[in-house]
């Protein structure tokens, strides 16, 4: 079973990141490498070819949350902790910065 969601920067799309059994993929939206782009994070340099971690990229994992606030949002939410990618989809839509996530669908 796979979840993905969108990867905006600056409200553009510029690519997708999904939770699979083996692990995460980010890959860059093909139309966003053909404009200006520009990389979401220094550790995902702007390719065609996607990313593979057997852990959330630590990026992306460092948009969720911490501390008390992290405890409002898996209460809130009804969200283990440990569900990074749950996390991610559900507190990052209005991240602080340029990048935002937003699930697949919306």
């Amino acid at each position: 079973m796979s979840k993905k969601a969108k990867v905006l920067y600056d409200e553009n799309l510029a690519g997708f990141i999904s939770e699979t059994d083996e692990g995460y993929e980010f890959v860059y939206d093909t139309n966003y490498l053909n404009e200006s782009p520009r990389p979401v994070s220094l550790t995902l340099p702007l390719q065609e070819e996607s990313f593979k971690s057997k852990v959330l990229f630590a990026f992306f994992d460092g948009l969720i949350p911490e501390g008390w606030l992290l405890d409002i949002a898996t209460e809130h939410w009804k969200v283990k902790a440990n569900d990074r990618f749950g996390l991610l989809l559900l507190a990052c839509r209005d991240a602080i910065g340029a990048v935002s996530i937003v699930p697949e669908n919306e």
